[in-house]
């Protein structure tokens, strides 16, 4: 028995696919990007509301079977033997309390509780979460990382809380007070007029102040979007706040923060409370009017005690359900404007996507080609201008220039994070915006100064260069990276050491170098036949970056390498060198031509401090 259960309950379980993808964008209006988050589910869902109606029939049934019980008990001129005369009428009166009704409500809590929230839910937040991911990184570039987490939990979880209240209350409802006037129609017609006509003034009153409802709920949640990403701004640059002694100035902008969130709730409790006592009086007059009623047909003969007793239970269940009801259609209006808050956040369009005949870039020789490529970041000026430079496969390239010359810009091109405004990017000739992304990205190897890092284990972050590869793979790859013998003195917070120690949110428990170490060693196991290093060992002292000099020089045989450093002692063995001046190729060639050439490198390399191209050169 027990395992029948178990086993119809995984049934209910696993009704929807709760990661089925979307097969389309997210739309921006509000009834279609709902539809959007659930499809898939809709089958299901119209069963539970089938199931839960059959509840809320279940309360009709009770009101009527009381009243032919008290009509039973009136009519026997007999105690004693009324058991025996009724005895049907009880059997079927207590089977239906103990095993029908139970059943009923039964089921319509498993749909409510095991397959709607806990499929439904992750439905929605996968779907919205890889439609953010597709975004370009301007989008993430113009919001808070922690409001854009919270617009997703915020809008999965309205949705859901949407589907599954209506279901239980709205669904519910309306079929127990379709049955109910069914019932009172049984009785006498007036009584049912009289209720039809109270429920038109409760359905306007619903009708004005749920529209209202819905928009102060709508500003709540984007005012408690705010403070979250004020929030998580502060904590995330914690140390930046401590270093410059700015602890009053982020607790005045999380209290202005919170200072608007809270006249946001204001408005929606002052909102709330006169919905509640309008609700209070209204749902008073339906138990007079129905009850009251009833009396008096009683008074002319056309009513039983027993209908007395149905109509009482009838008024008394809906007058307290009007409550509930109508609370949990407040709630489902506040929940639909959270739904529409958190769709203006996530679903604009991709700017950057992937032709709809793109293909994946095979395996590549690594030859780079810019032809022609201008791109100004949307304004008139910065960025580069007419680059025309072609890498043969195999070659080293340096690239040099001032603050704002446009190196990273070039590189953030090559990794498609932007598309080229003017000309074209080619790797092995093929045109970069004809292939997937992922696929071209997995072609290049990239490690920058700001080294990126997830809080999750040492071995998971090296890893993320090749998912595959094996353990021993993965600890030679941090050997050459000169990082194994640092990861294995590593324990976190938890106690868990060595690869299985996590590294804090965006690595903050290691040091910078510690940090290039371990992106070296991902960008290691990649193992991509192009590999760009963007001031990859910025953060490294002389003896390690000595070190791992020459572990470079072995990984970089045989790839293409573009390697960008203000120190230009670490590109100096380059085979290539290419000096960038305010978006345009100035200059090309090797260490000692160019400073034949006496330009702007033998400038930069004659005038550095330390090995550093200087702040003045950025000026010139």
């Amino acid at each position: 028995m027990t395992s029948l259960y178990k086993r119809a309950l995984d049934g209910l379980a696993n009704m929807i696919d709760a990661f089925a993808p979307a097969k389309t964008a997210p739309p921006r209006t509000l009834w279609a990007f709902i539809r959007w988050c659930l499809e898939g589910s809709w089958r299901v869902i119209l069963w539970a509301c089938l199931v839960s109606a059959a509840a809320g029939t279940m309360e009709v049934v009770s009101a009527w079977y009381l009243g032919v019980i008290v009509d039973s008990v009136s009519n026997s001129g007999d105690p004693a033997g009324y058991v025996a005369t009724y005895w049907p009428l009880l059997l079927g009166y207590v089977l239906f309390f103990l095993a029908v009704r139970p059943l009923a409500f039964g089921i319509s809590a498993a749909f409510n509780g095991i397959t709607l929230p806990t499929n439904i839910y992750p439905l929605i937040q996968s779907r919205l979460h890889r439609w953010t991911l597709g975004h370009a990184v301007t989008f993430f570039d113009n919001d808070f990382a922690g409001r854009i987490a919270q617009k997703q939990a915020q809008t999965a979880n309205a949705l859901t809380m949407t589907v599954t209240e209506i279901i239980n209350a709205a669904v519910f409802a309306v079929a127990s007070l379709v049955g109910s006037v069914v019932l009172l129609g049984a009785i006498d017609w007036r009584i049912a007029a009289a209720l039809v006509v109270w429920l038109g003034f409760y359905t306007w009153m619903i009708a004005w102040f749920m529209p209202r409802i819905r928009e102060k709920s709508k500003a709540r949640a984007a005012a408690r979007a705010m403070v979250t990403g004020q929030v998580v701004d502060t904590i995330t640059n914690v140390k930046t706040v401590k270093l410059f002694g700015h602890t009053e100035h982020e607790d005045r902008a999380a209290l202005n923060a919170l200072g608007l969130f809270r006249e946001r709730v204001l408005e929606f409790g002052y909102l709330s409370t006169g919905f509640r006592f309008a609700l209070m009086g209204i749902a008073g007059i339906l138990p007079v009017i129905l009850i009251l009623g009833a009396i008096q047909l009683w008074r002319q003969g056309a009513a039983t005690p027993g209908d007395i007793a149905a109509t009482g239970a009838v008024a008394m269940r809906i007058a307290q359900m009007t409550g509930w009801v109508s609370f949990t259609l407040m709630g489902v209006y506040s929940h639909v404007g959270e739904v529409e808050d958190g769709m203006r956040t996530l679903t604009p369009p991709h700017t950057l996507t992937d032709a709809p005949d793109a293909r994946p870039l095979p395996r590549i020789e690594g030859r780079v080609a810019f032809e022609k490529v201008g791109f100004a970041y949307g304004r008139d000026t910065g960025g580069v201008d007419g680059i025309d430079l072609v890498i043969p496969p195999g070659q080293k390239l340096g690239l040099v220039g001032a603050s704002g010359a446009g190196k990273s810009t070039l590189v953030n091109l090559l990794m498609r994070l932007y598309d080229a405004e003017e000309g074209r990017i080619t790797l092995d000739g093929t045109d970069i915006r004809e292939v997937t992304q992922d696929s071209l990205r997995q072609q290049i190897a990239m490690v920058t100064q700001e080294t990126a890092m997830f809080n999750r284990t040492a071995r998971d972050n090296i890893l993320y260069g090749r998912p595959d590869a094996t353990e021993e793979e993965m600890i030679e790859a941090a050997k050459q990276a000169e990082a194994h013998e640092f990861i294995l003195d590593l324990q976190d917070h938890m106690g868990r050491k060595g690869y299985g120690a996590f590294l804090g949110e965006r690595g903050v428990k290691l040091s910078g170098g510690q940090r290039q170490r371990i992106a070296l060693a991902r960008a290691i196991l990649k193992d991509a036949p192009v590999l760009v290093l963007d001031e990859a060992t910025s953060a490294l002292d002389s003896e390690v970056e000595a070190a791992i000099q020459d572990t470079l020089d072995k990984v970089m045989q045989g790839k293409t390498v573009i390697a960008i450093a203000h120190r230009l002692s670490t590109i100096a063995a380059m085979d290539r060198i290419v000096v960038l001046d305010h978006g345009r190729i100035v200059e090309d060639g090797t260490h000692s031509e160019l400073l034949d050439l006496g330009g702007l490198y033998a400038r930069y390399w004659n005038r550095q401090s330390g090995g550093f191209i200087g702040v003045a050169e950025a000026a010139e």
